[in-house]
């Protein structure tokens, strides 16, 4: 069977009778045994994967199927999924297994959708690498030398590598976005809000989102108008109407669009990516689009904002892990106190000890306003001014990521450059706005850059056909 780069070419194929739903279960379950040393997989479905191909089978013949007939989706290891084990990538959860389904991955399977196994991730989506998973590494298909970005490595690397038609990701400071752009798909974060977050194992509450990988815009908005709307289970899910996004794709405006001064003269910004960027905003100017440069006076501060309060959340988040109720439990432990010292040290990796120890100390009572009343602040700063650019402005267009896809260890003794990763993904998220990232381009080694796009809050419409038109630039 021929690889399927979109599932409008699977409904095709289904509708000539080509092929069946088992037929291309199968074929995504052999490329994931022939690219098992990628390790994007924790957990593959195999048996109820096809158990549900055939059963979607017998619908099509029906003609009774769902929008989603045929679409074999991988989902982050922090998504739950009933009567399957979801442990987050981390011991302390080690042998858990969901008693429910995240609502928007049972949006899905009411679509007929086939849900072919769970995918590796950095600890509670704590990271940019995919480094810090208890199930170890995933590798970068088109260099295995070299991360596939975090903490939704193995979604990335799932659709990259053509283990699945789909994956889910989620997107808390650039967990979607960071590694689509190191492995050249597509990745969506919407609108905070957008998407329900039931089911969703927590990291930082108020900045999870639910994201998705793609080869192509068309599939990223069928899954957000099957995905996203209000869930009674989420009370902040929003009411807001939802579109069919994968029918309003076309672009025929001009556009007003800024990018930041700050993001282009980065003196962290890889030479190709700097001018891989400027391309596509000279094609764009070429075409009659409005292009202006603008300052983002706040860019200094986005980052440490977001640690300040992401790591508070996470501190607070994490605190039910204790081994108590479920998950693992130390067995060193001899009394009550010990049974919760030795859990935690030992089921814990280090990254998330690190953030769980600095979240507990910007929350202590002599540091509390200090640090998380002074971010959260900062936090409506940002996003007012943000919200703000994007009224004057259609779009704001900067790079995903300051560089390309770096090599296994680079940053691993140095917490700090890690995060920096993290520097032009985490406006989108501070702001709660909707943010996609594009392929545009390789740089000299070969490795795929990332073109961002950012839109005002629940304009993903918008943000589809302005990306969808791109990719005529950076393809």
């Amino acid at each position: 069977m021929e690889k399927f780069i979109s599932f409008d070419e699977i409904k095709k194929s289904l509708e000539k009778r080509e092929t069946n739903c088992r037929e291309i279960v199968n074929h995504y379950l052999q490329n994931i045994k022939t690219k098992a040393h990628l390790n994007a997989f924790v957990e593959v479905y195999e048996q109820s994967a096809l158990e549900q191909a055939g059963f979607v089978d017998q619908k099509l013949s029906e003609g009774k199927a769902g929008k989603l007939a045929g679409m074999v989706v991988g989902i982050k290891d922090v998504l739950c999924y009933s009567n399957h084990e979801s442990n987050a990538s981390s011991k302390i959860l080690e042998g858990f297994e969901s008693q429910f389904t995240t609502t928007a991955i049972q949006r899905l399977i009411d679509e007929d959708a086939i849900i072919i196994g769970r995918l590796n991730c950095d600890e509670f989506g704590m990271g940019s690498s995919n480094e810090n998973s208890a199930h170890g590494k995933v590798l970068n298909a088109l260099d295995e030398n070299r991360v596939p970005g975090g903490s939704s490595g193995g979604s990335a690397v799932a659709v990259q590598a053509n283990l699945c038609t789909v994956s889910l990701g989620t997107d808390t400071g650039g967990s979607v976005r960071q590694p689509a752009a190191f492995t050249g798909v597509i990745g969506m974060k919407p609108t905070y809000s957008r998407i329900s977050r039931w089911g969703l194992i927590a990291y930082a509450s108020s900045f999870d989102t639910i994201g998705t990988f793609t080869r192509n815009i068309e599939d990223a908005a069928l899954l957000l108008e099957i995905m996203a709307g209000h869930d009674e289970f989420d009370s902040t899910s929003s009411r807001k109407p939802v579109l069919p996004f994968s029918q309003l794709l076309h672009f025929e405006k001009k556009a007003k669009v800024a990018y930041l001064k700050e993001t282009i003269e980065s003196g962290s910004l890889q030479a190709e990516i700097k001018t891989n960027t400027l391309s596509v905003l000279e094609k764009l100017k070429n075409e009659g689009h409005e292009i202006e440069e603008v300052d983002f006076p706040l860019l200094d501060y986005i980052l440490p904002t977001y640690y300040i309060l992401t790591t508070a959340e996470a501190s607070s988040n994490l605190s039910r892990f204790d081994g108590v109720k479920y998950g693992y439990r130390s067995p060193n432990a001899h009394n009550l106190e010990t049974m919760y010292k030795l859990t935690r040290s030992e089921g814990f990796g280090e990254e998330v000890k690190r953030r769980i120890m600095l979240g507990t100390f910007v929350l202590s009572a002599s540091y509390y306003d200090a640090y998380f009343t002074k971010a959260q602040k900062v936090r409506r700063l940002i996003k007012d001014f943000t919200e703000n650019l994007l009224n004057d402005f259609d779009y704001i267009i900067m790079p995903t990521t300051p560089s390309t896809a770096f090599k296994f260890g680079e940053h691993s003794d140095d917490p700090v450059a890690m995060y920096l990763e993290d520097l032009f993904t985490v406006q989108a998220s501070v702001s709660g706005v909707p943010s996609i990232s594009i392929p545009n381009g390789k740089d000299i080694d070969g490795m795929p850059i990332g073109l961002q796009v950012i839109c005002n809050s629940f304009k993903e419409a918008e943000l589809f056909a302005f990306s969808n038109y791109l990719c005529e630039f950076t393809s």
